[in-house]
């Protein structure tokens, strides 16, 4: 019984190493190439920020980036890249509305995605390992097709739901720092044709 639960065995730890490195992997490229947020007229809604959340600072770096993006890392530091500081340098993002980016991932870090994802892109990978595995057996030539279908509709299913979590997160973060939902609602209207400005910059 054991030698039949080796390969499945040995595949779940490998997810597990695979994990654990890409985890510090990312968070090291991720410092090699970003420096901590220094931007004086931020200096006031971010103290907002860290006032309602009741931390002595906030963890936000700027990533070397063109594109217009934040994200949050599994070890919980923000990141702004510098393509959204571009559009706030230039008048077309308003401080509070690069508050309300940050308000967002910072409600990433405190919902625990950014590791869950870590380990969500492990598990999905072992998920499609063994889908693989059987479905390639029922169905010979479709399984690796079908297997694909099924853990994309799963990662887009969890994508949505935690960006859902971190969107009233920061709703609720900006309301307690007296910003308001406001700048989170002007921005998102406007966010595609910032994202392609911002990249274009």
């Amino acid at each position: 019984m054991l030698l039949r639960l080796l390969p499945f065995l040995l595949t779940i730890l490998a997810a597990l190493a695979m994990w654990h490195f890409s985890s510090r992997n990312l968070l090291r490229q991720l410092s090699a190439r970003s420096v901590p947020l220094a931007e004086p007229g931020l200096t006031p809604v971010l103290d907002r920020l860290r006032a309602a959340l009741g931390v002595p600072s906030l963890p936000v770096f700027v990533l070397a980036d063109p594109k217009a993006n934040g994200l949050a890392s599994p070890a919980g530091r923000v990141f702004l890249t510098e393509g959204f500081l571009a559009l706030y340098r230039s008048g077309q993002v308003s401080a509070e509305e690069l508050a309300s980016v940050i308000a967002h991932e910072i409600g990433h870090v405190a919902s625990g995605h950014a590791r869950r994802r870590m380990i969500d892109f492990t598990g999905q990978n072992l998920l499609q390992l063994l889908l693989v595995g059987v479905l390639g057996r029922i169905v010979p030539f479709a399984g690796v097709w079908i297997a694909g279908l099924i853990t994309t509709a799963l990662a887009a299913r969890l994508s949505q739901r935690d960006e859902y979590e971190a969107d009233a997160f920061a709703t609720a973060l900006l309301i307690k720092a007296g910003i308001g939902p406001d700048p989170q609602l002007s921005l998102f209207a406007r966010l595609d044709r910032l994202v392609g400005a911002g990249a274009a910059a």
